[in-house]
């Protein structure tokens, strides 16, 4: 996107450097890497910088206004809903697809947005490690409101363990060792010392929770939460003696309710120029665009891109039991702006907020870089495909 940048980047590129990169971070964190990385990270000039931030700002101003918990109480299923919540999200992930304007500009159009975390620890060392094989012009920032590697991971650690011993708290995940996204587990202890602690692990004692380790059962005071319940219910016959829904005396960092809340159900909520026309089924009284070609028909409660429609008719929408639980999203049409060596790419960013108990707004602080060649951004639209996957990203100063 910044042409410069990207010049000097392909010229300097080659398939022994990527090997080598790979080779690094499989050498850092053995068998941790279960997803692909792009050969290349995303330059952002700062007029699309500039864009992407007002997008996040305009969003954020529904999500702090007084009346967004009431309007998003429905959005916490009953059987769900965890005691403790706190006053907002300690996480938010907003993502954007990057497009182009009728005037010829490239502007960000919102695809999602999370309240819970992403993988904060991962996209760091990624961001340090590529300098370290590729050649990545000056003028560059990955990190956003810290000023350098060290000062990012003391604001992640203010975030998630506070004032606590970090012994006594915890990653919560279910089977930790399975997930996709372990290596940034493994990346976030390093860095801040807290460990992935598996659900199924964890004893309960009353209103109190304690694991085990080397012997010793020790009291767990705060949950970094990466545990959803959609990937708990692939497990119906675990048992355990701490249900995720029981009132225990912890401090949840990233309560689970807030990632309910603000998900999908969130985005009729939002209107910007950034944010693509959205409805709840429901609203739509049966009168539907007309262009239903150029909408995406999403379910609520369904992540990760299940269930999602993309092409849409009206039988389709007329045969739903409960339209209230889907949304119709006005499709954006991503514009091809990463050259390749072969032709050029799609590419979606997440920004990455944390959001202290005691600040009134989230706060900035990385981001990570999806590149496709598919229909849609994924592992199943891009198979065999290079120069797409996961990455990083370095805005223009």
């Amino acid at each position: 996107m910044h042409h410069p940048s990207r010049k000097e980047f392909n010229a300097s590129f080659s398939e022994k450097a990527y090997e080598q990169f790979v080779k690094a971070i499989d050498s850092d964190y053995p068998g941790q890497l279960d997803f692909r990385i792009a050969e290349t990270p995303v330059f952002i000039p700062i007029a699309l910088k500039n864009h992407i931030i007002s997008a996040c700002e305009e969003i954020i101003e529904t999500l702090v206004s007084p009346g967004f918990i009431k309007q998003t109480e429905r959005a916490v299923p009953d059987n769900q809903r965890v005691p403790n919540e706190n006053g907002h999200s300690s996480f938010l992930a907003i993502d954007f697809a990057i497009c182009r304007s009728d005037a010829g500009e490239l502007i960000p159009q919102l695809i999602e947005l999370q309240g819970f975390p992403s993988i904060f620890g991962y996209q760091a060392y990624l961001s340090e490690t590529f300098p370290k094989h590729f050649s990545i012009p000056t003028g560059f920032d990955y990190a956003l409101n810290t000023n350098d590697y060290h000062a990012y991971i003391e604001s992640l650690k203010a975030l998630i363990v506070a004032d606590e011993d970090p012994e006594q708290v915890i990653l919560l995940e279910i089977f930790p060792e399975k997930q996709k996204t372990r290596i940034d587990f493994e990346i976030t202890e390093a860095m801040i010392g807290v460990k992935a602690i598996c659900y199924t692990k964890l004893i309960r004692e009353g209103r109190n929770l304690f694991y085990e380790k080397d012997g010793r059962k020790i009291r767990v005071k705060r949950i970094y939460n990466r545990l959803i319940f959609d990937d708990l219910a692939k497990y119906p016959d675990v048992e355990t003696s701490f249900k995720f829904t029981d009132d225990v005396d912890v401090t949840w960092v990233g309560h689970p309710n807030w990632f309910f809340r603000i998900s999908k159900f969130a985005l009729p909520l939002l209107k910007s120029q950034f944010v693509p026309e959205t409805k709840f089924v429901s609203d739509y009284s049966q009168s539907f665009p007309s262009d239903l070609q150029n909408y995406v028909l999403k379910p609520l409660f369904s992540f990760a891109g299940s269930g999602v429609k993309i092409h849409v008719n009206k039988e389709m929408l007329t045969s739903l039991s409960d339209p209230e639980n889907y949304i119709l999203q006005k499709k954006v049409v991503y514009e091809p702006v990463i050259q390749a060596p072969d032709g050029l790419v799609k590419c979606e960013i997440r920004m990455m907020y944390g959001w202290p108990d005691n600040a009134d707004r989230p706060e900035l602080m990385i981001s990570l870089s999806r590149l496709s060649r598919g229909e849609m951004i994924g592992v199943d639209y891009n198979k065999n495909f290079t120069w797409v996957g996961g990455s990083a990203c370095y805005f223009e100063k």
